[in-house]
């Protein structure tokens, strides 16, 4: 599967964010977009899943040849597309094993094996150490920031995605979360390989990973893009210097 950016321009309440974004991510490939905030990141990956609050002025999306701009989220999420977010909602009333369920069965379009579901569950939230009391409350619903975060791996593990956008899946965690949440988006890598984009404006949780490609984003626009090697001239110089 091809995800294709091409020129995408976008405004959120009028204002122009995204100034003609190109990109291209297949599956299997590992991409980080880095960049200050206010740079137009997570208005991206919300452009890509089709927010109702960003309206798309220019350009496309393309899956496969095909533009998805005309598909509702719902439907893009059956194209194979996920969306790790920066700040989850808490769904006070929604059972989080129900909701992924739901997901999967929805995503996949057929009933699932509810015990093949509940082992897969149980041995992902082992892998990432996360309190098994958790998946029988609400979604989201008293989670920590961490928590929050570990509970959208593993919806990601359990989905399979093709393309995953993972939007500061290092916000809000201490040293030793990241370090998790890492492995774990690793190991998801290994064993499903899909195309991956992960969104940050530090590089810490990319000390526990090994992207391919990257690209820097300011003012709506990615303005260098680059190999690994190019994290830590982010880190020596600043986003200020990459621009110059």
């Amino acid at each position: 599967m091809l995800l294709e950016i091409k020129d995408l321009k976008a405004e959120i309440a009028g204002k122009k964010i995204l100034d003609g974004v190109s990109l291209s991510i297949n599956k299997g490939e590992f991409h980080v977009l880095m960049g200050p905030n206010g740079s137009g990141k997570t208005t991206l990956a919300k452009a890509i899943m089709g927010h109702p609050g960003v309206k798309i002025t220019g350009g496309d999306i393309l899956l496969d040849g095909k533009s998805i701009l005309g598909l509702s989220p719902d439907k893009r999420a059956k194209q194979g597309l996920f969306m790790l977010f920066q700040n989850p909602s808490e769904i006070d009333g929604v059972g989080f094993v129900n909701f992924l369920r739901s997901s999967l069965e929805s995503v996949n379009e057929q009933t699932i094996n509810t015990k093949e579901f509940m082992d897969s569950i149980k041995e992902n939230a082992e892998q990432l150490k996360f309190d098994r009391n958790i998946v029988g409350r609400s979604l989201n619903k008293g989670f920590s920031g961490g928590e929050k975060k570990k509970a959208e791996v593993l919806q990601m593990a359990i989905l399979k995605p093709k393309i995953a956008i993972l939007d500061e899946p290092d916000s809000g965690l201490d040293v030793d979360a990241i370090k998790i949440v890492a492995e774990n988006i690793n190991r998801i890598i290994e064993q499903n390989s899909p195309g991956l984009l992960v969104i940050t404006h530090y590089s810490r949780i990319l000390k526990f990973m090994k992207p391919e490609h990257v690209h820097v984003m300011m003012n709506g626009k990615i303005i260098k893009e680059g190999e690994p090697h190019l994290i830590e001239e982010i880190e020596k110089a600043g986003y200020d210097k990459i621009g110059d």
